[in-house]
């Protein structure tokens, strides 16, 4: 269906000089300046019932009209989905992703993706770019992800994630004991023989991985790892190019599934583990509106939880 644009806005005297782009862009917090701009230019703004141009500059004392009508960007369809919402308010939402959700419809998943979840929570967030999402987990990945709930916080979290002010932590469960803490700084790209995978290759771009090793558990390792760039599957290659791929991750850590010494029970268990090992644990941003640094936090969820004191158990 599409949305009706229908707004008015009254200048007074003493807001005479200013250009009249900037003055809805105030008014109208919900729209970023380009759109207020683009609807000026169809002629959906009128001053004093006259069409106009960005940088009219105001009288004072007139009225200002806007009325348009536009398309949803997006065409997927509301879903009851369960969604474990963190935090929210009339800008963000936070939401601690389950493993197992698909993000964004595609093939294979048309239907029952965290799209169709938002989407039914909030109906507005279809006419904003995939649904307000500016960055994305892999489907068997759990954790914190936000949402934008209009169009200025959108673009403004896009640009946070582009000047990589975003602070993105994951805890990560690999096989292998690597050194206590290390960056990786290694191009990714798409894989040049396996057109699904990525890899580590010279023509990629830029992608920076930080990892911390928080426990030792007898040929295996619990890391904090934290993201400078934001590379799809960046954690997953780079922890197996390095040698140390995640448990459970049947794409990139089919070489190396078992660390040596692995008892059968424990070889077990880990078959019996069904999704990569990886948990975003942590996500820290600028509040669009407020300017404030909010932090949030998600503890290790029960699966991955319940690994890790079976690999302890074994160790002892």
């Amino acid at each position: 269906m599409n949305r009706k644009i229908d707004l008015t806005l009254n200048i007074k005297a003493d807001q005479k000089g200013r250009r009249v782009d900037l003055a809805i862009a105030e008014a109208f917090t919900e729209f970023s300046r380009s759109h207020l701009q683009k609807l000026i230019k169809q002629g959906a703004v009128k001053v004093n019932g006259k069409e106009t141009k960005p940088k009219y500059i105001l009288q004072g004392n007139e009225l200002i009209e806007i009325a348009a009508e536009e398309a949803p960007q997006l065409e997927d369809k509301p879903e009851n989905i369960k969604l474990e919402i963190i935090y929210e308010d009339k800008d963000v939402l936070v939401i601690n992703k389950s493993a197992g959700l698909v993000v964004h419809p595609g093939a294979g998943n048309p239907t029952g993706t965290l799209v169709n979840g938002l989407i039914n929570l909030d109906s507005k967030l279809v006419y904003l770019p995939r649904a307000g999402i500016v960055h994305r987990l892999d489907k068997d990945t759990s954790g914190l992800m936000v949402v934008s709930r209009n169009e200025k916080t959108y673009l403004n979290l896009v640009n946070q994630l582009k000047e990589r002010t975003v602070n993105r932590k994951y805890n990560a469960l690999v096989v292998g004991e690597p050194s206590l803490s290390g960056v990786i700084d290694k191009p990714i790209g798409r894989h040049p023989k396996i057109r699904t995978k990525q890899a580590v290759v010279k023509s990629g771009k830029e992608a920076i991985t930080k990892f911390k090793t928080v426990k030792n558990l007898n040929g295996y390792s619990l890391l904090d790892v934290s993201l400078e760039t934001g590379r799809t599957h960046q954690i997953r290659v780079h922890l197996s190019y390095l040698g140390f791929p995640i448990v459970g991750d049947s794409v990139y850590g089919s070489r190396r599934k078992y660390a040596k010494g692995t008892s059968e029970n424990l070889r077990q268990e880990i078959n019996n583990f069904k999704r990569q090992a990886l948990h975003a644990s942590a996500l820290t941003f600028t509040h669009p509106s407020s300017e404030k640094i909010l932090t949030f936090e998600s503890p290790l969820p029960k699966d991955m939880a319940s690994l890790i004191n079976t690999l302890q158990e074994d160790d002892s």
